[in-house]
């Protein structure tokens, strides 16, 4: 009951409790920390794999090599950041997350050279002007007022810097897409923002879109058909940890994610802007 209830309300303390319950879940599922739904290649053979590569994916964007200090917002674990600090040493790299028990393993487990901020998107406690990037990979469709989060974003980064965003998104908003997505809600618990919506908050506060992917088809159904055709081993690790009806409800949820992705319900977009 907590768990639907959290998955409808959405607020903050919500999603917080949710991503407590669920992040174990996809730890799970996918055999790593990264809690995102990874980019997945004719060569990747797993979704730590496939997450590593949506992470580089992002870094490459975001050129991080020619960046003095990145912002990286709902950082989850931590994951992605110690993957780039490891490639970049020279990079300082803040993650901002409302998460904190997620801040406190990643401080426990790692923690070397990674600056960790307990807070919201929507108010950054970092002056103006001072980030080279913003970063938020696979975190920004839980942010509301998303023009908010957008506007505060502009505000810390400076002026040549740019804000780069990985969000699963809707292709297009309506009664009807929200209605198709179903059960997908469980594996996509957010603000279901279509891609007019991103787009617009951008062009709103003030920015320009230099660069935009849409990369859907590389991202929701291999991760579908990884877990239908692994659904015993993975099912048999998740019980350890969940009842039944948990499992249940994910795989029902991966196909219908399966099913949306093929009608063009849902994609994902990976986008840059700029001052």
């Amino acid at each position: 009951m907590d768990v639907i209830l959290w998955t409808l309300r959405r607020g903050e303390g919500d999603v917080v409790n949710l991503y407590n319950y669920l992040s174990g879940l996809m730890q799970v599922s996918t055999g790593g920390n990264f809690l995102n739904f990874g980019y997945w290649t004719n060569s990747t053979k797993n979704p730590v794999d496939a997450q590593t590569n949506l992470c580089n994916m992002v870094s490459d964007m975001a050129e991080i090599n020619k960046t003095k200090h990145v912002l990286d917002i709902g950082s989850g674990f931590s994951e992605p950041a110690f993957l780039w600090k490891k490639s970049h040493p020279d990079v300082t790299i803040t993650c901002l997350n409302i998460n904190q028990n997620q801040l406190k393993s990643a401080n426990k487990h790692y923690a070397h050279g990674i600056n960790l901020l307990n807070s919201t998107a929507i108010r950054i406690p970092i002056a103006d002007e001072s980030c080279d990037r913003v970063i938020a990979l696979e975190s920004a469709q839980h942010f509301r007022p998303l023009q908010d989060f957008i506007s505060e974003a502009k505000r810390v980064l400076k002026k040549d810097g740019s804000i780069i965003l990985a969000i699963p998104v809707l292709s297009r908003q309506s009664k009807m897409s929200i209605f198709k997505i179903g059960i997908l809600k469980f594996t996509w618990s957010s603000e279901h923002y279509d891609i007019e919506t991103i787009k617009k908050a951008i062009q709103n506060a003030g920015l320009k879109t230099s660069e935009s992917r849409l990369v859907g088809s590389n991202v929701y159904m291999p991760l579908a058909e990884y877990y239908i055709q692994n659904r015993q081993s993975l099912r048999q690790e998740i019980l350890k940890r969940y009842p039944s009806y948990v499992e249940s409800i994910l795989f029902k949820s991966m196909l219908k994610m399966k099913q949306a992705a093929e009608s063009h319900t849902i994609e994902y977009i990976l986008i840059k802007c700029t001052k």
